[in-house]
């Protein structure tokens, strides 16, 4: 029994999947019973039992004599338009350091649901399993309890997974990999390593708000780059910041870009390097969503199509793994001399512990089962949350279609302050980040970011709905 209970689940999660990705779309008819199960190679009882879970689950209707349709949702969100119309305005000193920490502090109340914080709930995360390596590698390494890594910041069994994670779109040279405290860590140094105070970053437009915190605690300028909700950021306009000299450096995060989700082309990569070679403009490259893309294959990152060193490569495992263990990397290119040097005088070694931890985590089998894990249930929670905001927010409202990552950017009513609503849904116990943190410039007034990686369930689905009867309310009083 538990054997075909795994069967018929296993099937219900596959078309889950497929449906939450759009594979299917509202409307559309699912394969037949009889073609699923001779496709499948399972009884027709078994598949009957699947679909019974997914009609359950809210994601299909039996229509008699006709099959299982996916179930249409209560209303579809606008199209939501790309920022092409946005004009590449001058280089700007960031500041949203303050308004930046009074928002996270409020969130992160005990009495509020907070929908903003981008990292995945406890319960998706492989504690179990990490506790377990945790004890044998106690055992088997004490040296590694009371190691000093003020020099040496590198586990040599850590670099070779990573080398070995990077082998289906490259090569990495192992010479070049700095281990760090966490991917943020691996950013500010790059940052650093290529760039003076005064220098002009230039960035996706929105953008992941630490990445403005660097940039603003630098002394840094950034230059808003129009990014596509689908494609990433424009490489025309980037193409003319390089030509008119502009530009220093770029930070950017091509695979599963936070807040909106967009995954950049394998074309525009490739035009991004060649840009950065010609021009000899660095390219720091967060890719700590490559993993938690939704695509078939793992996008490659811009790394992959670096011929001279210009690409500095900075991830972790935190969104995967354990946000807590603080362990990133970086594969620094031809910065690696000058990025080692930065590293050993801001932090000195980076826990060789968790490094062999994580090392023997990556390396197995599990950490595959735990990425297709991750990727089937964020795209089931983003798809669940799309639905939720477009019932229960104003028509007017749009939301992106993230391809990667875990977070929705939903574009409000122009009339609504995203700033002042938040205050408004703080006395309701509902947290999410206003959008003037996702800009160097305060744009995006009337946005939010609502993070999917929380489960979903009866609290999350009442915030929602709260939410929009705010947003609505907002709208209303204006």
């Amino acid at each position: 029994m538990s054997a075909q209970l795994k069967l018929y689940e296993n099937l219900a999660d596959e078309l889950g999947t497929l449906i939450a990705s759009r594979v299917f779309a509202p409307g559309d008819r699912l394969p037949s019973i009889r073609h699923l199960s001779q496709q499948k190679r399972l009884s027709i009882s078994t598949v009957m039992q699947a679909l019974r879970l997914l009609e359950d689950r809210g994601l299909i209707d039996a229509r008699p004599q006709a099959g299982f349709y996916v179930r249409h949702r209560a209303r579809h969100p606008h199209p939501f338009a790309a920022n092409e119309a946005q004009s590449l305005d001058a280089p700007t000193y960031v500041g949203i350091n303050n308004l930046l920490m009074r928002v996270l502090r409020a969130n992160k109340s005990p009495d509020v649901l907070d929908l903003g914080l981008s990292c995945p709930q406890a319960e998706m995360l492989p504690v179990r399993r990490l506790q377990q390596i945790m004890g044998a590698v106690a055992r088997r390494r004490p040296d590694l309890l009371t190691q000093d890594g003020c020099f040496d910041t590198n586990e040599p069994n850590f670099v070779r997974q990573v080398i070995r994670r990077a082998v289906d779109w490259g090569r990495l040279d192992p010479q070049e990999i700095i281990v760090t405290n966490s991917c943020t860590e691996a950013m500010s140094l790059s940052l650093r390593a290529v760039a003076r105070p005064g220098d002009t970053i230039a960035i996706e437009s929105p953008t992941y708000f630490v990445l403005l915190q660097l940039i603003e605690s630098l002394g840094m300028k950034a230059l808003e780059i129009p990014t596509d909700p689908k494609t990433g950021p424009s490489i025309d306009a980037l193409e003319l910041a390089m030509r008119e000299g502009l530009v220093q450096a770029c930070l950017f995060v091509p695979n599963g870009n936070n807040p909106m989700g967009s995954v950049m082309p394998d074309e525009n990569k490739k035009r991004l390097a060649g840009l950065l070679s010609r021009y000899d403009i660095p390219l720091i490259e967060d890719d700590v969503y490559g993993d938690l893309c939704f695509a078939a294959e793992r996008p490659w990152p811009v790394k992959a199509y670096d011929s001279t060193g210009n690409v500095l490569l900075c991830s972790s495992f935190s969104k995967v793994a354990s946000s807590s263990a603080r362990v990133g990397y970086v594969s620094a290119g031809r910065y690696t001399q000058q990025l080692a040097l930065l590293k050993n005088v801001s932090s000195g070694g980076t826990n060789h512990f968790f490094q062999a931890v994580l090392a023997e985590f990556i390396g197995s089998s599990a950490y595959d089962t735990q990425v297709r894990k991750m990727r089937r249930t964020l795209t089931q929670q983003i798809a669940r949350m799309s639905d939720a905001v477009a019932e229960h927010f104003p028509s007017e409202c749009s939301v992106s279609e993230p391809q990667g990552g875990f977070t929705l950017w939903v574009r409000l009513p122009e009339r609504v302050d995203a700033l002042a609503l938040h205050q408004v849904a703080l006395a309701q116990r509902i947290g999410f980040m206003p959008g003037p943190l996702f800009s160097a410039s305060g744009r995006f007034a009337n946005y939010m970011r609502i993070n999917c990686g929380r489960t979903w369930d009866a609290k999350t689905e009442l915030a929602v709905r709260q939410l929009g009867a705010l947003v609505r309310a907002h709208a209303e009083r204006i």
